[in-house]
């Protein structure tokens, strides 16, 4: 590719999701990754619960305005600021495991929380406003493939461990280093993504034209958010969508030994990649079917794949509960089942499974609110509203846990809120519009540098012939 032929290709929307998918990769995904090593306070199944209850509290008050900061200092310095929690959390894990420091683990899970919302909203605002309305489905499948790659890659290498020594009962210094220096290659990334004034889509639009927001104009879109009530109805999808991983973790702990929780780790991330981008190119993005009818067909899936597989996750939930695979206080305790062994058939499908309706699941209320609008100020505070439902059912979900609630009650729980939010977002789908780009105003380069050149502020290139990426808007 020549240097010119890079720079296009740099100012499209699908490489600033690429980008953008790199830089979660390599910190919200090393961050799962050394997770999936069984490091730091995951030893302590009482720590975690607590470190992650904190982080996710955190998360979903800072969510609330997280999109309008985003706003206010755009996503590149918005990412970054993101991306730095990441790295402390994990060297909070790492002190952990050699002073023991529990504090600091909690400490690190608040400040993560804080950050954490400010990235996801940068990158909910990049992946839904971006692209071009008939390609948002297939930004989201790359984007979440890309990012669970990280998850993926964390759980080999925990699979590979275990099957060679047994068992994770340390993580070496070297392993936090290599992983510490991946993250901050993902922090260093941030900086690659461009403003929106500077994304040029395929039909020579530019994203915005305007790079930041004002406080004011923040303040009253906040609160005209939550009168708006598409967002109300999918508020329950948004805090159900990952209300569920702390019972499927606990499960995982609790019911199989070391490697074969790797394993399932293992199928988990293939899960999620293979789910986000079938739901992503096969359904929501489809040729030939109005964009309504695309999203009623990626609520059929995502219905269906729901009631699937945790059905059949409940079939398998009533034969065990909690005392039946408590080792310390029961001493007739089931064995821990092993890849190995014959009752393992069928446990890694549905945990594949899982993760594949998840992935299906989760790409849905960002279908719907990118089809809402493509105005990327809007975008970014129904992303940080998302996130901070999607925070405060997971700090539920873990304080559930962490009180040792049945696992029965845990399922059903889970399940009944997945369920329930189905018939909310087909009220909101009924509202979506074949195009937004009647009533939204849409700004060509071609118009801005016409507009630039009678004002006298277009920069050129030495090149005699200006073309579009040529052309430098000066704010």
């Amino acid at each position: 590719m020549t240097g010119s032929k890079f720079r296009s290709w740099y100012k499209t929307p699908m490489a600033q999701v690429i980008l953008v998918g790199i830089t979660c990769f390599a910190t919200v995904g090393m961050f799962s990754a050394v997770s999936n090593l069984g490091a730091g306070g995951l030893s302590d199944v009482a720590l975690s619960d607590t470190a992650n209850g904190v982080l996710y509290g955190c998360f979903a008050v800072v969510g609330l305005v997280s999109g309008g900061i985003c706003n206010l200092i755009g996503p590149r310095l918005t990412l970054f600021i993101g991306t730095l929690g990441y790295a402390l959390y994990v060297g909070s894990l790492w002190c952990y495991q050699t002073q023991g420091t529990g504090w600091f683990v909690i400490l690190a899970g608040a400040l993560l929380g804080i950050s954490a919302a400010l990235l996801w909203s940068a990158q909910g605002c990049i992946m839904m406003s971006y692209p071009m309305e008939k390609d948002k489905g297939k930004a989201f499948g790359v984007f979440w493939a890309i990012y669970q790659l990280g998850s993926l890659i964390g759980s080999l290498v925990a699979l590979a461990i275990n099957i060679r020594q047994g068992g994770l009962s340390t993580v070496s210094t070297s392993t936090y280093i290599a992983f510490l220096v991946i993250i901050f290659v993902g922090v260093a990334s941030s900086f690659s993504i461009l403003p929106p004034n500077k994304v040029i889509r395929a039909d020579d639009t530019i994203v915005k034209l305007n790079t930041a927001s004002k406080l004011s104009v923040e303040f009253v879109g906040l609160l005209r958010l939550f009168k708006d009530w598409r967002m109300v109805a999918l508020a329950p999808m948004c805090f159900a969508s990952n209300y569920f991983y702390a019972y499927l973790g606990a499960v995982n702990a609790a019911r199989f030994d070391g490697p074969t929780r790797a394993l399932n780790a293992t199928l988990e991330g293939a899960g999620s990649i293979i789910g986000a981008l079938f739901m992503g190119y096969v359904v929501l993005d489809i040729k030939g079917l109005q964009r309504r009818t695309r999203g009623y067909l990626g609520l059929a899936v995502a219905t269906a794949a729901t009631i699937i597989v945790w059905s059949s996750g409940l079939a398998w939930q009533v034969t065990f509960d909690r005392w039946d695979v408590d080792h310390k206080g029961n001493p007739n305790a089931l064995p821990p089942i092993s890849y190995k062994d014959s009752d393992y058939r069928g446990k890694g499908a549905l945990y594949f499974f899982y993760f594949f309706s998840g992935a299906c699941y989760l790409g849905l209320p960002y279908w719907i609110m990118s089809a809402l609008t493509n105005d990327p100020f809007t975008l970014a505070r129904y992303a940080g509203l998302y996130k901070a439902l999607q925070s405060a059912g997971a700090a539920g979900s873990f304080g559930m846990d962490a009180v040792a609630t049945p696992f029965l009650n845990e399922h059903l729980a889970s399940w009944t809120m997945l369920l329930f939010s189905f018939p909310l977002a087909y009220l909101v789908l009924r509202t979506v519009k074949e195009t937004n780009y009647d009533v939204e105003k849409m700004v060509y380069v071609d118009d801005v540098k016409r507009d630039a050149a009678e004002q006298g502020t277009v920069v050129m290139t030495k090149s005699s012939s200006v073309k579009k990426n040529d052309v430098e808007i000066v704010e």
